[in-house]
């Protein structure tokens, strides 16, 4: 089948709608929550489902090393790189139905109508669950994505999660084999384009009143633990002019975190999301603390400004109270720029189908950011009602998620013609 400009196929709304509810409902908890974690009985249920829907959709279905599942479509010139689309479909705990299931699910309709229509591409189309993007039990997140790309480190299958359980034992249940992880890993040259369909997770697009978003970069992250130490004492005969409060330093630095942001602007974001006090009783002054600091921002300059004048605020601090503050560095994720010509790509689909669209940075991240590493990368975005995610609450209205689900289309459409 030859498709015309005016005579492109669409989705099946109603379709791609019934199977997002049927993902969600495994692992849907009492209170309409989605549990459904990397590697449990509910994410190979979920799995075996997505697999189905890949064989209706006439995808040759696999499971690679790294536990990626994996769908694929021959294209008419066996030369020709792939055009790949994924996601994920493991949650995290209590999340919603569409963070990662959606950009999966629409991938596999996207398959789906073009089998159905006969339509004939010349490069193969690749349709990717990636395993794990979560993180779940103290994984590192996004593993499914770094086996693609090659990024795991030797031994990574002796490694263990917060239950002590080894990788290689994780990956076995769903398929994966940490001993030919190296079997997982694409290259540049294979691949000619990586598309990934995603909920905003934000409330720009719904305030904006569009219905597509095209991501123009993915933002970084840098996690911190900052140990804040005191002396411990009775609270009730210790003069407060003697004190030297580990939580009251610690106070000020959260609102320092604060301000590094909303006050100072150097990063987009800045978050203090976990504190532990110690001894951690009533009528003791705290002695010792333990904050969790994340930054992000979408240029790895601004992360390191962060972290610099976070370390400034902190030695004031310190002196101010009397207490020793230290900074430890954690986690890093590098950001990411969409390529320009997929981002204009994505506009021109939406202009096309009569849909407005809206560029704006991801605070979120995603496979996408990893996948970078080695194929050029582009995001599309539909809205979230009232910006909630990772929450029983997340929704999109089911005709935004045709939408977005029919710009997908058009953009392989248009990617498989040559861009």
């Amino acid at each position: 089948m030859t498709v015309v400009q005016g005579t492109r196929p669409r989705v099946n709304a109603g379709r791609l709608n019934a199977h997002i509810a049927a993902l969600g409902d495994i692992g849907r908890g009492p209170g309409g929550g989605v549990t459904r974690l990397a590697f449990t009985a509910e994410d190979v249920q979920g799995r075996a489902y997505v697999a189905g829907l890949m064989l209706d959709a006439g995808l040759a279905v696999e499971v690679d090393a790294a536990g990626n599942l994996i769908g694929r479509r021959r294209g008419d010139d066996g030369t020709a790189p792939a055009l790949v689309l994924g996601s994920h479909i493991d949650t995290v705990v209590n999340g919603g139905a569409y963070d990662g299931a959606y950009g999966v699910l629409a991938a596999v309709e996207v398959a789906r109508v073009l089998h159905e229509e006969g339509v004939r591409l010349r490069h193969p189309l690749v349709v990717v669950a990636f395993c794990d993007e979560e993180g779940a039990h103290g994984t590192m997140g996004m593993l499914g994505a770094h086996g693609f790309t090659g990024a795991l480190p030797p031994g990574f299958g002796d490694e263990r999660d917060s239950r002590g359980i080894t990788i290689a034992d994780l990956l076995a249940a769903v398929g994966g084999d940490h001993r030919r992880l190296d079997e997982a890993a694409w290259t540049s040259d294979e691949i000619a384009a990586y598309l990934e369909l995603h909920i905003e997770q934000g409330s720009v697009l719904e305030r904006l009143g569009v219905p597509i978003g095209v991501v123009e970069s993915i933002t970084g992250r840098l996690n911190l633990t900052v140990t804040v130490e005191g002396v411990a004492g009775h609270a009730g005969t210790t003069p407060m002019e003697h004190r030297v409060d580990a939580l009251d330093a610690a106070a000020r630095v959260l609102l320092a975190v604060r301000s590094i942001a909303a006050d100072e602007q150097i990063v987009l974001r800045a978050t203090t999301g976990t504190c532990s006090v110690e001894p951690g009783m009533w009528n003791v002054i705290p002695g010792l603390v333990r904050l969790g600091v994340e930054f992000r921002d979408v240029t790895a300059s601004a992360l390191d400004d962060a972290v610099a004048r976070l370390g400034e605020l902190a030695q004031e601090i310190a002196k101010a109270t009397g207490t020793q503050i230290e900074i430890g560095l954690g986690a890093r994720t590098t950001p990411v720029d969409c390529h320009p010509a997929l981002r204009d790509l994505i506009a021109r689909c939406a202009a096309e189908l009569g849909l407005g669209s809206h560029r704006l940075p991801s605070g979120a991240g995603h496979d996408a950011q990893i996948v970078a590493r080695i194929a050029p990368i582009g995001m599309i975005f539909v809205p979230s009602t009232g910006g909630v995610s990772h929450a029983p609450d997340e929704h999109t209205p089911p005709d935004q998620l045709a939408q977005g689900a029919d710009v997908l289309l058009s953009a392989v459409l248009q990617l498989d013609g040559g861009w």
